[in-house]
């Protein structure tokens, strides 16, 4: 399993009222480290939308543990769940300064023809992406060193 990491600092026009990171911007965060674990894989989004193939979102879940506030920096881990040839469920974990649990989130995202929303295989049209997604995929045995 590979798991990236990329670091956010937490800016002020990211904060509500309450000053602590408002919600919907641990979803841009998840984005950050899902394109980033692309790029650590050697694969880019916006190459794959220029062939005219999209991501979108297909479910995506959110669990808030401990708030981040301004001046925090975040640490974002993301790693592939799931992967069957066609959707992939990303797992991310996002954490504060001092390393606590701030968030754990999941996103499933399917590729599919921009002018169509019609599904693709990654195995026949991105067989090198397939590959990866293959290598990178948290396996049984990642589980059990966990524990």
């Amino acid at each position: 399993m590979i798991i990236s990491s990329r670091e956010i600092e937490v800016r002020y026009a990211e904060t509500d009222q309450m000053g602590v990171v408002y919600h919907a911007n641990y979803l841009v965060w998840m984005e950050l480290g899902r394109t980033q674990l692309i790029k650590e894989l050697g694969f880019n989004y916006a190459e794959m939308e220029k062939d005219g193939i999209i991501s979108p979102v297909l479910d995506i879940q959110a669990s808030y543990k401990k708030p981040l506030r301004y001046g925090d920096t975040a640490t974002i881990k993301t790693w592939v769940e799931e992967y069957d040839g066609i959707r992939s469920v990303y797992k991310y974990e996002i954490f504060n300064g001092e390393g606590e649990l701030a968030l754990t989130g999941s996103s499933k995202h399917v590729c599919v023809k921009k002018d169509s929303f019609r599904p693709i295989s990654l195995k026949r049209s991105y067989p090198d992406w397939h590959e990866a997604y293959l290598q990178a995929v948290k396996k049984p045995e990642d589980v059990k060193e966990q524990v």
